[in-house]
């Protein structure tokens, strides 16, 4: 290539790489909707047209842009142009896509308005294309047909038909038994006391549900008590969620003002090495994405400050609306406690009076049931007497037989104790026997043997090894590795100090950039306090919701019942 087509070829090249993002966005479509049926192969052809006809039309003009479009396949040409240069597709949807890119304004002002320019002359293009396919023939060569002969062969003789083997005849085998089309008689008794544990247990639950709460029958007098409580039970148990969301909410307030003070007043800390370097990555990590940023502010993206903001008002007003829904039920449900309160108390004194009844009915019944007691105890009395007196005899001949076999025990007794006394003896004996013969051979034991052997140092062990040496040689070889691993010791010790003296100094580093970091935040998190204050300050509103009112003076009204019949009570 010459210098001018290389400089074409590099800057279509690096374009190509460069707004790949925007490229893919029409490519991918165009192979969903129009070019189903073409080749993934063809993919970067499609991309250096699209890149072309978006960013070097207005260099190239459209006398060289033709002239690439005519000189690759028509049919292609046709179909990708015919689907870009649509009005309709690049004021929707290309124009959005790429809008997610860069700025809209930027991206309408730069691409889109001069594709819109150029279409009236592109599409002269496209019919060109159009009437070239429109008028293309296709010459079909003919070609000789071969046509094939048949070969000379020999005609073969008939074959002489053989004689038929004999059917061998197969013996006549025994029917499947019935009994393995049937199932078996332990399924179907498993079946049958299935069914009957499950009737019974349905029969069960039928009379638990009929018979349920029969000891506690409400009374009409009480079943509005009872709506009460299960009311307030509910209420309560509506309550529960909604509280626990508010602590959630309050508890996460009072951590954002806490960690917002802690930032506020730097209270020095004692780092370690480890909290260093990570505080250090966290801050150089911070600095890239600010840098990262600014990149992309540079070139055209969007700010999301203004839409962070408007998210911030409107979850603090869904944050009030939530809390004050949520201050209307815990009120509710303070009401409700306070109608049970007072439906408890009116059940309390209805089982008083109740109760008094009970005990004048019971202390009459106590009275008779005392005065028949003693009657019974008299009769126990002489029926007493009686067994009493025909027992006596059978008392002192009991006693005899007991002082006979305390006898015969004696007896017996004696005469284990003197076997007991022979077997010890000879135990003895035996033992006093051992005790003789392990003195005598501890005695033999311990006297001294002589034995004198001299051993010379600087002689080999004579077992013909070639590694053999002498104690002495050993002794030398084992002071001089002793040296050799005192220096290394020593070049290591050294090493040691120079790396650790490196990384303090890269400690101090970090300590340095991390003041800096903290200052500048501290600086920032004061500024937005004060910026908070004065907005807290300027803008303070006490809301009221008028249910709340209304459920407070309900509540001072049943408390003030309720205090009453407590005074009663």
């Amino acid at each position: 290539l010459n210098v001018t087509e290389e400089k074409f070829v590099l800057e279509t090249l690096s374009g190509c790489i460069e707004y790949k993002s925007l490229l893919d966005v029409v490519v991918n479509a165009f192979f969903v909707r129009d070019g189903r049926y073409c080749l993934i192969s063809e993919r970067n052809l499609y991309i250096v047209i699209c890149y072309l006809a978006t960013f070097q039309l207005e260099e190239l003009g459209l006398q060289h842009f033709s002239r690439i479009v005519k000189s690759l396949d028509t049919a292609k040409m046709h179909k990708f142009l015919r689907f870009f240069f649509n009005d309709l597709y690049l004021n929707t949807w290309i124009k959005d896509e790429w809008s997610q890119f860069y700025d809209s304004l930027y991206v309408k002002e730069n691409w889109i308005d001069p594709l819109l320019r150029w279409q009236p002359k592109v599409q002269q293009l496209i019919e060109q294309l159009t009437d070239k396919l429109s008028n293309r023939t296709t010459t079909v060569k003919t070609s000789m047909v071969t046509q094939p002969k048949e070969f000379n062969l020999t005609v073969p003789k008939p074959r002489a038909i053989p004689i038929p083997l004999p059917i061998q005849v197969l013996e006549k085998s025994l029917p499947v038994p019935p009994s393995t089309y049937k199932p078996p008689k332990e399924k179907k008794q498993l079946e049958e006391i299935k069914t009957k544990n499950r009737r019974k247990a349905e029969d069960l639950l039928l009379k638990a549900n009929a018979n349920q709460f029969r000891c506690a029958t409400v009374k009409p007098e009480k079943e509005e008590v009872c709506y009460k409580i299960l009311y307030y039970l509910k209420i309560r148990q509506e309550i529960v969620p909604f509280l626990m969301q508010y602590l959630e909410v309050v508890w996460n307030l009072v951590l954002r003002q806490y960690s917002e003070e802690l930032q506020i007043d730097n209270i020095p800390i004692k780092l370690n090495a480890a909290a260093i370097l990570r505080e250090g990555a966290l801050y150089q990590r911070k600095m890239e994405q600010e840098l990262k940023r600014i990149e992309n502010l540079l070139r055209g993206a969007g700010d999301a400050s203004e839409f962070l903001e408007w998210q911030k008002q409107m979850r603090g007003k869904d944050l009030e609306e939530q809390l004050a829904e949520i201050e209307c039920r815990r009120l509710q449900g303070k009401l409700s406690h306070e109608e049970a309160v007072l439906a408890h108390q009116n059940v309390i004194q209805e089982n008083k009076k109740k109760a008094d009844l009970m005990r004048e009915e019971k202390a009459e019944l106590m009275h008779q049931y005392a005065e028949t007691r003693l009657q019974e105890q008299k009769e126990m009395r002489e029926l007493v007497e009686q067994v009493v007196e025909g027992h006596k005899n059978a008392k002192q001949a009991k006693l005899k037989l007991q002082k006979y076999k305390q006898q015969i025990v004696q007896e017996v007794c004696e005469e284990n104790r003197e076997l007991l006394r022979q077997a010890l003896e000879e135990e003895e004996e035996k033992l006093r026997k051992r005790y003789e013969l392990i003195q005598q051979i501890r005695a033999l034991e311990s006297l001294p043997s002589l034995k004198h052997k001299f051993v010379d140092l600087t002689e080999t062990g004579g077992h013909g090894l070639i590694c053999e040496m002498s104690i002495v040689e050993l002794r030398e070889r084992l002071a001089l590795l002793r040296e050799a691993q005192k220096a290394a010791e020593e070049e290591k010790r050294d090493q040691i100090i120079h790396e650790k003296q490196a990384k303090e100094q890269l400690l101090l580093d970090k300590l340095d950039q991390i003041s800096l970091f903290r200052a500048e935040l501290g600086r920032a998190a004061a500024l937005k306090q004060e910026e908070k204050k004065r907005k807290s300050q300027s803008g303070e509103r006490h809301m009221k919701d008028d249910r709340i009112l209304n459920l407070q003076k309900k509540i001072v009204e049943k408390a003030m019942e309720r205090k009453k019949q407590a005074g009663l009570l």
